[in-house]
């Protein structure tokens, strides 16, 4: 009973993770008659030689079982689940549009074209599924018991239309983004990272927010990089590696708190009459409550309009395409938004702080300035 417990837990966490494009576990009998079938993954196919294939462990204990792969349209499948009271399970499985025996070791099976790629839902049940008798049920329990060991692989046709490629419709041409952006940001690093340290390092009242936003840009490069690796890792094996997905958006979050602190600090009176005390430490601002509320204002509207407000935005623009490309489209044009804010601000700060430095050097070598020395000079006169 403990390995059975074992099992069943290990399956439900293979159905948790069923974005994967190859999926390893097991078929579980218990978990597929508590559930009114075992939901194993999901999958955009498209293409005309789009492949699902299905690898046992044990094909003796398949074939007892009558193990089978039910292949539903996912809004087919969610509506079958909703209404589960009333419908037969029998009935319900009659309805699959797919079925594939697993009755051989290895089991493929190749999916129709479609005019527009379609969601599937791959369901695992067998004879015990739809047992709802006890008496029906004795018997069963050794059989159920015996979990089957599989590995499932979805693949859609790749560019020369062979069955190779492990993204499904929605993630399709995400690997290519990531790839020209990392490339895009390390051309970008060759021709201005020189010019940038001169700048931070020359000091003046830029140099604080200039380090602030490298730091943001860097984590923003590093979630570019992570989130290709582990795309580089997924179109080999299906399965990539969900650790760097992970850190991904970790540092993509780190960004973008970054960035609202910097918003924040510049809308707090982080001016260039600060400068000479705040300068080597971190950004600081006043805190009288008509100062804070004016703050919060500005950065709603600044961060909004410049980074954060995109997002919606782009939700909502979205819902003019297909449903399989909306994810995609917000993916690929956040992260555009977000790198060409950075380029403006950086603009921006460049500028004040070239600005600023013509400024000091003129009023120290111009011989018509108005500096103090020459003010003191007029004043004895």
């Amino acid at each position: 009973m403990a390995l059975l417990f074992l099992l069943t837990t290990f399956a439900e966490v293979m159905m948790l993770m069923c974005e994967g494009k190859t999926v390893n576990g097991f078929f579980s009998s218990d978990l597929a008659r508590q559930r009114g079938g075992q939901q194993v993954a999901k999958f955009l196919f498209h293409g005309t030689n789009a492949l699902l294939s299905c690898q046992i462990g044990n094909k003796t204990v398949a074939v007892d079982k009558d193990a089978k792969l039910y292949l539903f349209h996912e809004q087919d499948w969610l509506k079958l689940q909703k209404e589960t009271e009333g419908v037969n399970c029998l009935v319900k499985f009659s309805e699959a549009r797919l079925t594939i025996s697993l009755d051989e070791v290895e089991n493929n099976q190749t999916i129709s074209q479609f005019l527009r790629p379609q969601a599937w839902c791959i369901v695992y049940a067998d004879k015990m599924t739809c047992l709802e008798d006890e008496e029906d049920r004795r018997g069963t329990e050794g059989l159920v018991a015996k979990a089957i060991k599989f590995q499932l692989l979805l693949l859609n046709p790749d560019a020369a239309n062979n069955p190779l490629d492990h993204f499904s419709a929605e993630e399709s041409g995400l690997h290519d983004f990531y790839f020209l952006l990392v490339l895009a940001y390390f051309v970008v690093a060759c021709i201005y990272t020189q010019p940038i340290w001169r700048s931070i390092k020359k000091g003046g009242p830029m140099h604080t927010v200039l380090k602030v936003l490298s730091i943001g840009l860097l984590l923003q490069a590093g979630a570019a990089f992570t989130n290709y690796m582990h795309l580089s890792r997924y179109s080999v094996d299906g399965i990539g590696t969900p650790l760097l997905g992970s850190l991904a958006e970790l540092c993509d979050m780190v960004s973008q708190i970054q960035m609202l602190y910097m918003l924040l600090s510049l809308c707090m009176g982080w001016t260039l009459g600060r400068m000479g005390r705040t300068q080597s430490r971190l950004l600081q601002w006043d805190s009288t409550p008509t100062s804070t509320a004016i703050a919060i204002v500005a950065v709603i509207t600044q961060g909004c309009i410049l980074w954060f407000l995109c997002h919606p935005a782009l939700v909502a623009t979205s819902m003019m395409f297909a449903e399989y490309q909306r994810e995609k489209i917000i993916i690929i044009a956040v992260t555009l938004c977000q790198s060409i804010s950075m380029v403006i601000l950086y603009r921006l700060f460049i500028s004040r702080s070239l600005y600023w430095e013509v400024s000091s050097l003129s009023s120290v070598t111009l011989p018509l300035t108005m500096s103090s020395g020459y003010r003191s000079r007029y004043s004895s006169s």
